[in-house]
């Protein structure tokens, strides 16, 4: 069944006190379209339809005369203004439910394309916002972290800045040494930075590579410290200083003496090195279970260094022997020869006479162990043992690894090596910065199993 539908466009007489269409605003017209004139056809029904829809002057439309609305019709047409609105007027036959149904489904029908684009943009939309779900979604045995109430957000601060601030570390106030200077018969009070100045320009050549003078510098800083930290005034004419001047302790020079005595010579760049050395291992010191070692060194080594109690009779973990291969290869001072009278080595060692047993035995001195290091642990020499280290002291040797060979009264003495032999070796330091290790390298190496800490943090409480 089809519909009955009759359209009929009438224009709207304005009423008085309305505004003319002539005069509405854009928004609500439109003002670039003329209006067409009217086809017979569409003129002729108009009359037709005029004439059955006629009503009083009470209704709610006033209908005009042909003449008028012809007249008014033209008078738009040639100003190229708006459409006349007109009104529509549709009358539809009742139409059963299911054709309703029907006539939905066929118009939406038309074009099923046009609407695709907007289901994959749903379907989008509903797996943006279901993915950051199923993400966070508990698991099974999961615990879900609990939302912050208000009063931990405002305790907390901004929560947009979650990174925490930077630790800085504590400073303490810098150390004083007190140093007694032997030749003077005076003490130097002076900071701990600039004793160690003194000291590594005593103790090493200039010349070393910057990792070795470094790796000096902390050995020479931690032997104070531990003295300092135990109020250790041992070997001080009346304890009125802390350390002396000589090898008993570290020899040291006055900074400004090395400053003056350096440039005199024209070595600008050395003093430059050396104050590098001792500013980039600023506070630094080695340690064992929290405490500053025994940090001993020595010149050269025979290519090994020493365990503690086979010079000094008692056991320090960190003080063990280590092989040191690059004394021999750079050490100018690794082999010398000395020559003595056997009567001057008896006299030294306190001995009277070379015995007449040994004397028919064909050999008055004799090695009878050696320690790890490679050096003489015993000798027996005229039928007396000595350590090794005894006779390194007492005959003046610069190592207790020495050979000898006997002229008639005469004896020649070989010695390997030059200094005690334990702890940190210099020329071996050094080899190992020219392979490219660094201080702490070198120092971890020398001693066996420590760590380093902070001075002024140890002195903190002294």
């Amino acid at each position: 069944m089809k519909e009955a539908r009759v359209q009929v466009k009438i224009p709207v007489v304005p009423r008085s006190g309305m505004q003319e269409w002539g005069d509405s605003p854009a928004k609500n017209v439109e003002k670039d379209k003329p209006v067409p004139p009217f086809a017979p056809a569409l003129a002729k029904e108009r009359r037709s339809t005029v004439q059955s829809m006629k009503t009083s002057r009470s209704g709610i439309v006033s209908l005009p005369n042909e003449a008028d609305l012809a007249a008014e019709t033209k008078q738009r047409a040639a100003e190229q203004q708006v459409h006349t609105p007109v009104i529509e007027l549709d009358a539809f036959q009742k139409v059963k439910k299911r054709r309703m149904r029907a006539f939905g489904r066929k118009r939406w029908g038309r074009n099923p394309g046009r609407w695709q684009p907007a289901a994959a943009v749903s379907v989008l939309l509903v797996l943006a916002l279901a993915i950051p779900v199923i993400l966070v979604w508990p698991r099974a045995g999961g615990q879900v972290d609990p939302v912050p109430s208000p009063s931990d957000i405002s305790s907390a601060g901004d929560t947009r800045t979650q990174t925490p601030a930077p630790v800085v570390p504590a400073t303490y106030p810098e150390p004083y040494v007190r140093v007694y200077l032997s030749a003077a018969n005076t003490t130097m009070k002076l900071p701990l930075e600039d004793y160690v100045t003194g000291v590594v320009a005593a103790e090493m050549p200039a010349e070393f590579k910057l990792e070795a003078l470094k790796a000096q510098a902390i050995a020479a800083r931690t032997f104070i410290v531990r003295r300092l930290a135990a109020n250790d005034t041992s070997g001080v004419p009346s304890g009125a200083a802390d350390v002396t001047d000589t090898v008993s302790h570290q020899v040291f020079i006055p900074p400004d003496q090395v400053k003056a005595e350096w440039t005199r010579l024209g070595k600008a760049k050395e003093w430059e090195k050396l104050q590098q050395a001792v500013r980039e291992s600023r506070d630094a010191v080695m340690t064992y279970e929290g405490r500053a070692i025994t940090a001993s060194f020595f010149s050269t080594s025979n290519g090994y260094t020493e365990n503690a109690e086979d010079v000094w009779g008692s056991v320090v973990p960190y003080l063990k022997s280590v092989d040191s291969p690059w004394d021999k290869q750079l050490a100018p001072g690794f082999k010398e020869t000395v020559t003595m009278k056997r009567s001057e080595i008896l006299q030294k060692l306190n001995l009277d006479s070379v015995p007449a047993s040994v004397q028919q035995g064909g050999s008055w001195m004799q090695v009878l162990s050696t320690t790890e290091g490679h050096r003489i642990k015993e000798i027996q020499i005229a039928g007396e043992t000595f350590s090794g280290p005894e006779v390194r002291r007492l005959l003046g040797l610069r190592s207790s690894q020495f050979s000898w060979k006997v002229e008639g009264d005469e004896v020649e003495i070989t010695t390997y090596g030059y200094g005690h032999g334990v702890g940190m070796s210099q020329w071996g330091a050094n080899g190992m910065a020219q392979e490219g290790h660094t201080a702490t390298e070198i120092l971890k190496h020398y001693y066996t199993g420590i760590s380093f800490g902070q001075a002024s943090r140890m002195l903190a409480s002294k």
